[in-house]
């Protein structure tokens, strides 16, 4: 991938950049932390484009998790992270009218950051970025979660504000370390 040195900015899931984004997930990015999802999103994307942003910006409905379980989807927003060209994905979860989460959502945002980027502070600009996108959506305090043994994501959350407020068991083998910001 070629150097970019344009500033950080989050834009809305678009036709124009689906290209960058399907590039990231043929290298071997997966915008989803707790597997791998780059092949699946690849066919959707070579079936329907429009349809595979449709679903990817969708704020109602049901879906599918890992597990097998279906859960209602939560309203959100979601935005891809840009340079000049494709850099990640962020998106903010939430109840209306509530700071709290369903238990099938492990916090108000997830983050990825394709491997060629990452050590340039683009999650931590990022979650900056999404703490207005909150509060401007009614949300007062934010949960934030990150694997107990990803250290890097445990700093970009306190570098935000994130206070370490406990943990919570996670499927598989890991521990959730959970963080608290408020607005």
């Amino acid at each position: 991938m070629a150097e970019a040195a344009g500033p950080l900015r989050l834009v809305a899931p678009s036709l124009e950049g689906l290209p960058g984004y399907a590039a990231a997930l043929a290298a071997g990015w997966s915008p989803d932390t707790t597997q791998d999802v780059s092949a699946e999103h690849l066919a959707a994307i070579g079936r329907d484009p429009a349809g595979f942003l449709d679903e990817l910006t969708r704020q109602d409905g049901m879906f599918t998790q890992a597990s097998g379980r279906q859960v209602p989807r939560l309203p959100s927003r979601t935005f891809w992270l840009d340079d000049g060209e494709f850099c990640g994905m962020i998106n903010l979860r939430l109840v209306a009218g509530s700071d709290l989460l369903p238990d099938y959502v492990s916090g108000h945002i997830g983050y990825a950051v394709v491997p060629w980027k990452r050590r340039r502070g683009y999650a931590t600009r990022a979650l900056a970025m999404m703490l207005p996108v909150a509060h401007e959506v009614g949300l007062h305090r934010l949960e934030i979660t990150c694997d107990d043994d990803n250290e890097p994501s445990r700093r970009v959350i306190e570098k935000n504000g994130g206070v370490f407020v406990g943990t919570r068991p996670a499927p598989g083998c890991t521990t959730k370390l959970v963080f608290r910001i408020d607005l």
